[in-house]
């Protein structure tokens, strides 16, 4: 067969950019299939983002954590799987995985850290020019931690650098609240996913902290913090929501597939139920003062609102970082700013209770030829996105660079479904969401009106309020993911995390 690589583009290197779980699998299938490739990684390591939060323990275990392609390429050098039922740390994750993938033959020599990327175009055009575009190689800017520019010619470019580094502002429309800067910059807002019982300990020992957001990373930090509570009991722990009630956020428990994600939701259930957390729900943030302590005002169907805390975690989810594909041809949905005909399947909005078909280079095609965004970073602001997603993404898109025509359309994903069917529409409206009238149980409403009631169904989604991947790349391919507060997918690349 004929790649479609093999044009006269004056290269045949594919650029991928991101050393996290989803860019090395696009190295491993790129390295099975013959097909020169580059790894740019902005870090000093593989799954560099992974660090920052790598004391969370993942819910979906080591089988769903490891690309097939890799795999094969791994045990070919002796490495031995971990369990498959094990449930891997963001450290172990790195260190037993990512780190001797890296480290083979076929990649070590194709990976390229410190290198920051900083703009894709194409050679000697910009986005306007036309004529003999698609056999016009990329340029991707990079620089390097020595401040050195270079400019790499590539044939085709895998982006799945993730959203990390952008996670969502904490105010309305959108926007950062005013005086958020001031307090992120005074520390009283920490970053998301803090290391409470490790590293960040003694930050929260005996402080008033509350938590805003509803998806999985905001259960993690607020079981984290109960831990720390009974060991310290003038620690004090509050959760701010932009939803009506917080049912949706305890997920399938005994129903869920997986049984890490359903145990976390069944203790946070139990510990709102107890008063050890203090809910604030129909809650939206309307600014920030620091001071010695933070004061977060707000307001609610009741008025204003006044909520005084030590500290803040964020857990609102994240955005992608298009501004380095300005010069480049781009087709993303408008709402989502997933590519366009990915959007309308994950919109969270629209597809709260419904299923995501596995998905593959077809729907991940830009107008600008042979260039796809892959990983946690193609589901744009939508929420919930699991690592074997993008793990199918990646090899579906080398699979139609090799000319491979046949293997890139024949997409397969079967994923572990949640047991709970929900929906929380927050994540469109600037107004607090109403409280149900009379209502209790588990009947939910977002800020748009009421929601169905919780049931369990044939194919269910994974909800969040407020981002539901947060720091890995969740997928969940017969599921679309709800959010509250702008909906953000998680983390660079990996699975949703489970407390440790």
């Amino acid at each position: 067969m004929t790649s479609p690589l093999d044009k006269a583009t004056g290269t045949d290197v594919v650029v991928v950019i991101g050393a996290g779980p989803v860019g090395l699998a696009a190295a491993a299938h790129l390295s099975e299939r013959g097909l020169s490739f580059r790894v740019l990684e902005q870090g000093d390591t593989v799954g560099a983002a992974i660090s920052q939060w790598g004391h969370t323990r993942l819910f979906s275990p080591w089988e769903f954590n490891i690309d097939t392609a890799a795999r094969r390429l791994l045990e070919s050098h002796g490495w031995i799987a971990p369990a498959d039922d094990g449930l891997p740390t963001g450290h172990e994750l790195r260190e037993s995985y990512l780190e001797p993938l890296a480290a083979i033959p076929e990649l070590a020599s194709a990976m390229s850290f410190h290198t920051r990327v900083i703009a894709v175009s194409k050679l000697g055009m910009d986005k306007t020019r036309t004529a003999k575009r698609d056999n016009t190689p990329f340029i991707v800017r990079v620089e390097h931690s020595d401040g050195n520019i270079e400019d790499i010619y590539a044939a085709a470019v895998i982006d799945t650098s993730g959203t990390w580094s952008i996670p969502n502002p904490l105010g309305q429309a959108g926007l950062p609240a005013p005086g958020e800067r001031q307090a992120r910059e005074q520390g009283l807002i920490t970053q998301v996913l803090p290391d409470i019982l490790g590293r960040d300990r003694e930050r929260f020992i005996g402080k008033e902290v509350l938590v805003v957001g509803a998806g999985h990373s905001a259960a993690n930090s607020l079981l984290e913090l109960a831990d720390l509570a009974e060991q310290y009991p003038d620690t004090k722990i509050s959760w701010a929501v932009r939803s009506a009630d917080v049912n949706h956020v305890y997920g399938g428990e005994d129903n869920d597939e997986l049984a890490a994600r359903g145990a976390l939701g069944s203790r946070l259930r139990r510990l709102v139920s107890s008063g050890d957390i203090q809910v604030h729900t129909s809650t939206v943030i309307s600014s920030f003062e620091a001071g010695e302590r933070l004061s977060v005002h707000g307001q609610n169907p009741d008025g204003q609102q006044l909520i005084e805390v030590d500290l803040l975690v964020p857990a609102t989810g994240f955005r992608p970082d298009l501004t380095i594909l300005s010069e480049l041809r781009l087709e993303l949905d408008i709402a989502v700013e997933a590519p366009a005909e990915l959007g309308p399947l994950i919109d969270p909005e629209f597809h709260s209770c419904g299923s995501v078909s596995p998905h593959g280079e077809r729907v991940l095609a830009h107008p600008e030829k042979n260039f796809y965004i892959a990983g946690m970073k193609s589901y744009g602001r939508a929420p919930t996105f699991l690592m074997a997603t993008g793990y199918e993404q990646v090899r579906s898109i080398v699979a139609a660079l090799a000319g491979d025509r046949a293997a890139a359309d024949a997409v397969h994903l079967d994923l572990p479904e949640t047991g709970v069917c929900t929906t929380d529409l927050g994540g469109s409206c600037d107004a607090p969401a109403p409280r149900p009238s009379g209502a209790t149980g588990s009947v939910e409403e977002g800020c748009c009106g009421a929601a169905p009631v919780e049931s369990e169904v044939a194919e269910p989604a994974e909800s969040g309020c407020c981002g539901g991947v947060e720091p890995a790349e969740p997928v969940v391919s017969k599921s679309a993911p709800s959010g509250c507060c702008t909906p953000a997918p998680q983390m660079l690349g990996l699975s949703i995390p489970a407390r440790n």
